[in-house]
């Protein structure tokens, strides 16, 4: 565990090192970021991070976690050369260049069925946990008994879209991103955004339980 610490801030220090050497005016528009000072407000689903060379920081001065501070940092150095806009929903195996047997079975396990089987019989919970994460209802027809999309960074959101369990059929969770998303963050970033997503529900869950 130690030395996975110590790889975590080798590599933390060293997205820093990278963001430190981008001029990050001339990427905000493009990323849709803010100014604060000599640092770059990333929103980040419902939650706000300064960014700059000296580190990535939420509102309070702490560090986030590893995860988050990974994809912020790919967020702003894999910024492409124009804007992308593709809405199109997709599947995360539809990516150019995932990998089946890592990426794609990490996504099923720690995000797909993570939200199932936390939320299976628990619609309502799921619904509310949604909402404090900064989910928005979405229609999509009547197939699903819930649908939300998460602005999980200002140009990729994710569609989340649940079944719950009956007498037939277990609880069924599908996670999508734009199309566009691929032009942003690669995959594993992408992996580890759905696995973001996952984590803030079942936080906000615990969150509600504990009230």
């Amino acid at each position: 565990m130690f030395q996975q610490s110590e790889i975590f801030e080798k590599n933390y220090r060293e997205y820093c090192n990278q963001i430190s050497q981008i001029e990050l005016m001339s990427v905000k528009d493009r990323l849709g970021l803010k100014e604060d000072g000599d640092r770059m407000v990333v929103p980040f689903f419902n939650e706000e991070y300064r960014v700059s060379g000296d580190g990535i920081f939420d509102l309070s001065g702490t560090r986030p976690d590893y995860g988050i501070c990974v994809i912020i940092a790919k967020y702003i150095l894999l910024c492409p050369d124009r804007d992308y806009q593709n809405e199109e929903w997709v599947s995360f195996k539809d990516f150019k260049g995932v990998s089946h047997f890592t990426n794609v079975n990490f996504f099923a396990s720690d995000v797909e069925r993570a939200i199932e089987k936390k939320f299976a019989g628990r619609l309502e919970d799921l619904f509310r946990a949604g909402e404090k994460s900064g989910g928005i209802a979405h229609a999509v027809g009547t197939r699903y008994d819930l649908s939300m999309v998460f602005r999980a960074l200002p140009n990729i959101s994710l569609l989340l879209l649940f079944n719950d369990s009956d007498e037939e059929f277990p609880a069924r969770c599908t996670v999508l991103f734009q199309k566009h998303a691929e032009k942003y963050l690669d995959p594993e970033s992408l992996a580890m955004l759905g696995a973001a997503l996952a984590w803030r529900l079942k936080k906000r869950s615990i969150d509600h339980e504990n009230k």
